[in-house]
């Protein structure tokens, strides 16, 4: 078996599996940023699961798998004066701009507290998390102004009908950004913040106790999430988008002085 006999790819394919990166996107980086490794097809890394040699991974793999449908979260509460998606630009449905975003809030289990808001970018797809254990509207545009120190590019969010988005409009002043709103129920219209919501449940499952997570492990999973193999972004990482985006940048920028 090709991975059993090269040491070297042997443990890259493992220790990237055991990070929750997919055999397609291990199969895309080797091939396209890992050159000093031998190339191998996804299928090649799917055999290397299911043989002997691979049981730890499968294992892994398994304990990640959870299938249970999401609960609905909608408000009853109708938010005033929001601005729905159908307003909004053509340039952020194409992903044109580093800076526009999608927000959600992954909830506790009914007998837990807290929950971990997700801000991901659309064009880097880079996720920054904020854990928030007494969720107040303040707590909660606390934790939006820490992301934005993270995420300085920061211009638009398109988010759901959360009661803790009430003062949307003071949030919007305080950040200097504009926030859509998806149609009730429309969670697909927001699907690159959802997909995101998806590996942070493989750590995090629905039901779970929030408030029993550190905020350490929360940044774990922040740079977990940046640092996945993407074939959306040509297999580079939403980490190495961003810091491209802000090399390019500051070259411009002295150029210009």
């Amino acid at each position: 078996m090709k991975i059993v006999k090269n040491p070297g790819l042997r443990e890259f394919v493992e220790k990237e599996l055991l990070n929750d990166q997919s055999p397609t996107n291990i199969s895309g980086r080797i091939k396209k940023h890992e050159k000093c490794l031998l190339p191998v097809s996804k299928n090649i890394v799917y055999k290397y699961i299911k043989s002997p040699y691979g049981r730890r991974i499968e294992h892994h793999r398994n304990k990640q798998k959870n299938r249970r449908r999401r609960r609905r979260r909608g408000s009853s509460k109708k938010l005033q004066g929001r601005t729905f998606i159908d307003k909004r630009p053509q340039y952020i449905n194409e992903r044109q701009r580093i800076g526009d975003a999608e927000a959600d809030f992954l909830v506790s289990g009914r007998s837990g507290k807290g929950i971990i808001l997700n801000i991901t970018g659309r064009k880097s797809r880079a996720a920054f998390l904020e854990q928030i254990i007494a969720v107040t509207i303040d707590n909660v545009h606390l934790s939006f102004k820490r992301i934005k120190k993270r995420f300085p590019e920061l211009k638009t969010i398109t988010t759901d009908n959360d009661l803790p988005l009430e003062r949307h409009k003071e949030l919007e002043k305080l950040l200097k950004i504009k926030i859509y709103f998806c149609h009730q129920y429309h969670s697909w219209e927001k699907g690159t913040v959802e997909n995101s919501n998806k590996y942070v449940r493989r750590d995090i499952p629905k039901g779970s106790d929030i408030s029993k997570y550190s905020k350490r492990f929360t940044r774990f999973l922040e740079r977990k999430l940046q640092r996945r193999y993407m074939n959306c972004l040509d297999h580079f990482t939403p980490a190495e988008m961003l810091e491209n985006h802000r090399k390019r940048k500051k070259r411009r920028s002295v150029k210009e002085k």
